[in-house]
């Protein structure tokens, strides 16, 4: 067998022992998919044409500018990837752009240039070991020789999220923790990055060589991966290519860092310590882990690993973490500086929800704040670097943990357009944007207001907030492609007023038939909501009664919804 793999231009072959030991990232076309291939994992890219390839790194740089997306085995991953992997190798190969005009000539070009390619493909020559999943001194985000006291192993799904395992194992999942889930080396390495990023925060397997584990062989107190403790914001483009420079901050020379298979490679023990850079941050190794690769018929798989402590933030998350949004805690009373914590996602809400914090640009007012790269792209805005109808869509990821965060209950994710004409904090563009989401919220309340009172006035309580479904849920799924698709319409005009004075009437119009269709099954009472009863809350009597309650329904909803009001009655004004 003869396997070819091009290193700064010049084949590559090395022997240890009876294995043949490969450290590619370039692979030639003569070799076999069978063959056996030590590397970073290859990525399942999907291309402009629709077509699907794995593809190893390299050529998933250099062909990313025909890449629309990288099919992962959960949503969480992709955040995973990019920035334990393609981001951190683009940054530190070509460096950060100096200026916004800098950044702007790179995006423009769409692609990476001939001088840029060299430069990617003499930084992974340079590092091309480092790469290696089983080398055997330093394996790719592994420790060599990691084990236990008595060598114990777990099941690969311990790396995979939504697989039942330890503390993760549902009353009635069909697998159970010993049922084996044997991955391929690439999923599996895939999953590792995961791990790195999204890991629960229960209890480790101690390890040799970490004074740190305690004396049953456990480390107990770890937090959960560093994007788990984030709402993770993420600005997507039209390419693979465009994703890396959406994602690529500007000017950060002095902060940019190394990450971490440039340094020395890492042993069981681990630190509490603050990040030092943001290749550092990105590439963080929370955990210490390590795979046990073993030869089957489809060539390479992972069975067994070992998953133990890792390095933790000594200070939380810094504020110069990238990829997140920001709320405002209360101002100090002796500084009055207002701290900064990461805006968490909820489950089941969209993102569109959350428009006023992704366009937060004001530093100084308000409880939010938007993340670096979301603020970056409205500075290039500002500027006419970035075209006002570029299409620009934003994706929030995170995790719901359970149990004191030992388990993992839910993934979020959603993606959302985001007009970068929004993104200026003001016009028109900005104001549909923002008074979309707000408008949805107010009607939200408005039908669950309506919901209280009308089962008030047949002497029922009230749904609670946390339990059972309330109408508004419903009406949000009914808002939620409307709104979708007025994001989308800003986007495709955000330069034509007509067009969007246009859209918003017409998304009024649709909003305010939704709310009603909702209200109509609430009216379906006994004749006593009529009259209603009355109920006192201490010195006060509050009346409900069906009148009552759909008149402040619908003053709610036309109020909110000014414009669809006017039209609707317009007719009849004229007749």
């Amino acid at each position: 067998m003869t396997l070819v793999f091009h290193t700064a231009g010049q084949a590559s072959e090395v022997r240890s022992g009876n294995t043949l030991n490969i450290v590619p990232y370039r692979m030639d076309e003569s070799v076999n998919e069978g063959d056996l291939i030590r590397v970073v994992p290859l990525l399942p890219c999907r291309f402009d044409d629709g077509s699907v390839e794995a593809l190893p790194v390299w050529r998933a740089l250099v062909d990313s500018h025909r890449i629309v997306s990288i099919d992962v085995e959960v949503p969480t991953m992709l955040p995973a990837i990019l920035r334990q992997l393609l981001l951190p190798i683009v940054l530190h190969a070509l460096g950060s752009p100096r200026s916004r005009q800098e950044w702007g000539q790179r995006f423009d070009r769409g692609c990476f240039d001939a001088a840029e390619v060299e430069a990617l493909d003499a930084y992974l020559a340079e590092y091309g070991d480092r790469f290696d999943v089983l080398h055997p001194v330093h394996p790719f985000g592994q420790v060599a020789g990691l084990r236990t006291k008595k060598g114990e192993t777990k099941g690969a799904a311990l790396l995979v999220a939504t697989a039942p395992s330890g503390n993760n194992v549902p009353l009635f999942a069909t697998r159970t923790e010993a049922d084996a889930l044997p991955l391929s080396l690439d999923a599996a390495v895939r999953w590792l990055l995961h791990t790195q990023c999204w890991d629960t925060a229960a209890i480790k397997t101690g390890v040799i060589g970490d004074p740190n584990a305690e004396k049953t062989g456990k480390t107990s107190g770890n937090p959960t991966g560093p994007l788990g403790q984030l709402g993770v914001v993420m600005p997507v483009g039209r390419t693979l290519y465009d994703t890396l420079l959406l994602n690529t901050p500007i000017g950060i020379q002095k902060r940019l860092g190394t990450p971490h298979w440039a340094k020395d490679p890492l042993g069981p023990q681990w630190k509490i310590r603050a990040p030092e850079s943001v290749l550092d941050l990105w590439t963080w190794q929370s955990r210490r882990i390590r795979l046990m690769a073993e030869s089957a018929q489809a060539g390479l798989v992972v069975s067994r690993v070992v998953v133990s402590a890792g390095d933790r933030f000594s200070v939380g998350v810094p504020v110069w973490e990238t990829h997140t949004a920001w709320r405002k805690d209360k101002p100090d009373k002796r500084t009055g500086a207002a701290p900064l914590r990461p805006l968490r996602h909820t489950a089941g809400k969209a993102a569109w929800r959350g428009l006023d914090a992704l366009l937060a640009l004001e530093k100084e007012n308000g409880a939010a704040q938007t993340s670096e790269l979301i603020d970056q792209i409205a500075g290039l805005d500002a500027e006419g670097i970035i075209d006002v109808d570029y299409p620009l869509q934003v994706e929030t990821f995170g995790i719901v943990y359970g149990n004191q965060s030992a388990v993992i209950e839910e993934l979020i994710h959603d993606v959302v357009s985001v007009p970068v004409a929004s993104l200026r904090g003001k016009g028109l563009a900005y104001e549909v944007v923002i008074d979309a989401a707000m408008q949805a919220e107010q009607l939200v309340n408005a039908i669950n207001h309506l919901s209280a009172d009308l089962r008030r006035s047949v002497g029922a309580a009230p749904i609670p907030w946390n339990k059972g479904m309330r109408p508004g849920e419903q009406l949000l799924t009914a808002l939620d492609p409307v709104v979708r698709r007025l994001l989308a319409g800003v986007t495709a005009d955000s330069r034509d007023e007509d067009k969007l004075t246009r859209g918003r009437e017409a998304w009024e119009l649709m909003a305010f038939d939704a709310v009603h269709r909702c209200a109509e099954p609430l009216f379906a009472l006994p004749a006593a909501a009529f009259n209603g009863r009355s109920e006192k809350s201490g010195s006060k009597e509050h009346h409900y009664k069906l009148g009552l309650a759909a008149n402040r329904f619908h003053t709610s909803v036309n109020d909110t919804l000014g414009r669809a009001s006017a039209l609707r009655n317009r007719p009849h004004e004229e007749e």
